[in-house]
């Protein structure tokens, strides 16, 4: 990174603060159970958790809100929740982190998603997920639409957000993706693995390696078939960019018309990298709506995933603490 101006990446992040984004996707609330386990119940051979403390937070699509809205962007979030008091606590909790939450619908025929570790002695002992994954039916569907359509003009860029649990469909994207483009906006997507005929036209997706694979229906195994991958990807799908994510590896950048580029990972202590990907499309698309090139704009989000992997749990990256990585990756270059 030390190609590029430190004043150069800083006034992109500083930026930040001025753009709107609609994040469209699947809403979840997680769940955290914590507690102490002293004993085995007599009743089955499983720990009995003496439960401690409870804590709630917004998961799926809402995490990728709370990393914009962290670095100072406007947000407006899409989706659907339940008639129930876990829709409740998630408004409550998207409230409290200033997310706009007056594009999300509540759906009477279906529960609020809700994913419940149980945590104890820093051990997750089980998960319980609630959910139900029928696609989203039409007069709700209806619903979105017109919110999406009333708004999206309003915006600077969308983000799909897709984990598979029936908000994010065909019928979805036919309606969203015309309408970006209609009033130019960029569209980023976080791919669901077997959703990737869904978006055709948009502007960016952002797969990490093994989603890559199986979107083209072959093990990547070198740099020989991760670059046939990714021009795949671009081909099929028609697509301005695909970002690829390598863990360890760092990412690749497929951009049309020009040749794949490696970005190395950064050199730090890895403690979690759940919601890492969340954290790449945030500040990828922030990134770009503020004037960054796919390059540079990959370079940031690869400094912001690098802080949120040494952060332990779910966690978002702050504007300050992005711009002090890239003084440090760059040198401090004037």
């Amino acid at each position: 990174m030390k190609k590029y101006k430190y004043s150069t990446l800083s006034g992109i992040v500083k930026s930040f603060h001025k753009k709107k984004v609609m994040v469209i996707g699947d809403l979840l609330l997680d769940q955290f159970i914590w507690g102490d386990v002293s004993r085995i119940s007599p009743e089955a051979p499983v720990p009995v958790v003496w439960v401690q403390n409870e804590e709630f937070m917004p998961g799926g699509a809402c995490n990728v809100a709370s990393n914009l809205a962290q670095l100072g962007a406007e947000v407006t979030l899409v989706g659907g929740v339940g008639k129930d008091e876990k829709a409740d606590i998630l408004r409550e909790q998207l409230g409290k982190r200033n997310i706009c939450a007056d594009g999300v619908i509540t759906d009477d025929s279906r529960p609020t998603i809700l994913k419940t570790r149980v945590i104890a002695h820093n051990q997750q002992v089980v998960r319980i997920d609630r959910e139900d994954l029928d696609s989203v039916s039409g007069k709700y569907l209806s619903k979105v639409g017109r919110y999406i359509g009333k708004n999206i003009k309003d915006v600077d860029g969308v983000i799909i957000e897709d984990y598979g649990k029936g908000f994010i469909t065909p019928k979805l994207l036919e309606m969203v993706v015309p309408l970006a483009k209609k009033h130019g906006k960029i569209v980023a997507v976080d791919p669901k693995e077997d959703h990737f005929s869904y978006y055709k036209g948009v502007n960016v997706i952002t797969p990490n390696h093994q989603e890559a694979a199986g979107a083209v229906g072959f093990k990547i195994e070198n740099d020989q078939d991760l670059k046939k991958a990714g021009e795949m990807l671009l081909r099929k799908n028609r697509l301005d960019v695909a970002l690829v994510t390598l863990g360890e590896r760092g990412m690749m950048v497929f951009e049309k018309g020009k040749k794949p580029r490696r970005i190395e990972t950064l050199a730090q202590e890895v403690y979690d990298v759940s919601g890492a990907g969340d954290t790449v499309i945030a500040v990828y698309t922030l990134s770009i709506i503020s004037g960054g090139s796919p390059i540079i704009a990959a370079h940031i989000a690869n400094c912001a995933a690098g802080i949120v992997v040494g952060k332990v749990g779910v966690a978002v990256v702050e504007e300050k603490e992005l711009l002090e990585r890239l003084k440090r990756e760059t040198g401090r270059k004037a």
